[in-house]
């Protein structure tokens, strides 16, 4: 069985008001599409300029992913807060790790 990665992943702009939550099978290229505010300008990243990742988690099963999707953007703004201060204290952007990561497997 091949083996498959999801991500569930949150985005912010410069100045961390504001949160998007989606779903991805390849953080790298997401990433560089949220970047590039490729597509519509309309979309609430591009609105917002939330380009920034913080936090993310990953998945072997797409469902599982979606499912954790949904549960995340049901909370309220405190209860993210705290999940992003677990695992990134400083809500440092990781956009560069994430890169480097996709760089070292190439």
């Amino acid at each position: 069985m091949r083996h498959h990665n999801y991500f569930v992943y949150i985005l912010t702009n410069k100045n961390k008001t504001v949160l998007y939550i989606g779903v991805t099978n390849n953080l790298e290229r997401r990433i560089f599409e949220h970047e590039s505010n490729q597509g519509a300008k309309l979309k609430f990243t591009a609105k917002y300029n939330c380009i920034h990742l913080i936090y993310f988690e990953k998945f072997g099963n797409i469902d599982q992913a979606i499912e954790r999707e949904a549960e995340l953007k049901k909370w309220r703004r405190e209860k993210k807060n705290n999940l992003i201060n677990l695992a990134n204290p400083n809500w440092d952007f990781l956009n560069e790790e994430i890169k480097e990561r996709f760089f070292e497997k190439v």
